[in-house]
């Protein structure tokens, strides 16, 4: 079993790198989102959720991300939550997930973890231009969220971009591998992709 966590700015590309990484492995994959672990703000305001910052450390539940993390690693399937950003809560269903030959966990935030960086065999950092971001960033939230465009921008300056430059570009350093222009660098990836391939037959 490899770990292999998967970081960056919001709208970085993560998410493409992850998914052009598992196309290319002949193993069976699982993508463990930090956004599943954000807390539960189900019984706050519509106000007190505007204002949150969910890209504060804070924001996430990392004991039981780890905790869940080590199950899996255990051999054991977990029930992982299910987090909806209309809502910022919750819900009640779980997804349940089964080990796998590869665990990919991804999210802005996980190298900021010390206790999950530690289960990580391979850590990698997805780096991409603020303008590239910003624009993904406000296509998702308004496409996939709920978001209007206002909120968007508010949120980007008051905390997206701020967060970004004390916690996850910091957290750069702790990467294996770095990943410029996200998941449009088909190089890096196919290396990536190898390097995988290889960890995977040496522990066999």
């Amino acid at each position: 079993m490899l770990v292999i966590g998967i970081a960056g700015g919001s709208g970085s590309g993560k998410t493409t790198v992850v998914k052009a990484i598992t196309e290319k492995l002949n193993k069976k994959v699982v993508v463990i989102p930090q956004d599943c672990y954000y807390r539960d703000l189900s019984n706050l305001t519509d106000a007190e959720k505007r204002s949150h910052n969910f890209d504060h450390p804070d924001a996430i539940e990392w004991d039981l991300l780890c905790s869940q993390l080590k199950d899996l690693k255990a051999g054991k399937a977990i029930d992982q939550p299910i987090y909806s950003f209309i809502s910022c809560g919750r819900l009640k269903d779980t997804q349940r997930v089964e080990p796998a030959d590869v665990i990919i966990i991804e999210g802005i935030l996980i190298f900021t973890c010390e206790e999950l960086r530690d289960q990580m065999d391979i850590k990698i950092f997805v780096d991409a231009d603020d303008d590239d971001r910003l624009m993904r960033v406000m296509a998702r939230d308004i496409a996939e969220r709920g978001k209007d465009v206002h909120w968007v921008i508010e949120r980007y300056s008051r905390t997206v971009k701020p967060m970004y430059l004390q916690f996850i570009e910091p957290s750069k350093r702790y990467a294996d591998i770095i990943i410029p222009q996200g998941g449009h660098n088909k190089v890096a990836i196919d290396i990536i992709s190898a390097t995988i391939e290889k960890s995977l037959k040496g522990q066999q």
